[in-house]
């Protein structure tokens, strides 16, 4: 009995309560990858509350009915400053993870970088043709780069051009879109280099669309463009030089569109680099899909 009297003295309540507010605060701030909210719910509250109804008996008990008043305004306060607390460590903690550039990449899922490559299928007339000779579902790609406070594209469509980010996403067909990043990007995209790479990039910028996908920097396509850029800025091949003729070239759709862009004159052995070829290299991760 002795020891439920301690639960009717206010301060004694009271310095429970503090006790658990560091306790949640050195925890979630702390260690806030081991919590999620759920969690947090179940275990905090519960303390609480098994404070609370003690507190509620023993003043009963021994019939502290001031102490009964202080202690229920002092548990409902302290509670719901606990939760708004620990709901804002929650947040700022999640929103963290997900923008602090010293986490690993693969911790950050769903959130966009510099540097990051996009793909989408295109509505393009050629895509189909693309995707039949590649085997893949992807037909056109770019590279996000942070401009000013809101995401671009950086793409060889029609021309050369840097396209905002929401605006690229609603050509694709069904505006569907995978994101990838390097998978040591963090130890690699410094801000030197995608310094370099964006002026690697601006050489380029305006030019024509390569529709008979040579090696050259006359014309260039979208594949063509981000892998020099990584290349040249940092040393990384992502996806592997392909020529012409590896590609499945005997669908009619494929076999139409080659015709009309070469004739008779098939250059069999052009080296080329696909949307596949990229999508697929293993020095990419996926970050997020829609």
């Amino acid at each position: 009995m002795k020891f439920l009297t301690l639960f009717t003295k206010p301060v004694l309540v009271l310095l429970l309560y503090l006790i658990i507010i560091t306790l949640a605060v050195f925890s979630i701030g702390r260690f806030h990858f081991l919590f999620d909210k759920p969690i947090y719910i179940l275990i905090f509250p519960t303390v609480a509350f098994l404070i609370i109804i003690t507190s509620i008996v023993s003043t009963i008990i021994f019939k502290k009915w001031k102490s009964l008043i202080i202690i229920l305004s002092v548990c409902i306060l302290s509670t719901y400053g606990i939760y708004l607390l620990i709901e804002g460590i929650l947040d700022e903690a999640t929103l963290a993870m997900y923008q602090d550039p010293s986490t690993n990449s693969k911790n950050k899922i769903g959130s966009i970088q510099n540097g990051d490559i996009i793909f989408q299928t295109s509505m393009s007339s050629q895509s189909k043709a693309i995707q039949l000779a590649t085997n893949s579902k992807y037909s056109h790609m770019g590279i996000i780069y942070d401009n000013g406070g809101s995401f671009s594209v950086y793409e060889a469509g029609q021309s050369v051009r840097l396209t905002p980010l929401k605006e690229w996403i609603k050509r694709g067909e069904n505006e569907h879109y995978v994101i990838k990043r390097l998978e040591n990007a963090d130890q690699i995209l410094s801000s030197a280099t995608l310094t370099k790479m964006k002026k690697i990039g601006e050489r380029h910028m305006g030019k024509p669309y390569d529709i008979h996908f040579e090696w050259t920097d006359d014309k260039i396509y979208c594949s063509e463009l981000v892998w020099k850029i990584y290349k040249q800025a940092t040393g990384i091949e992502i996806g592997e030089l392909e020529q012409l003729a590896d590609f499945d070239l005997t669908n009619e759709i494929v076999k139409a569109k080659i015709n009309q862009r070469y004739g008779d004159n098939i250059p069999m052995d052009e080296k080329v680099i696909s949307p596949a070829a990229m999508f697929d290299s293993d020095k990419l991760v996926i970050v997020k899909e829609k």
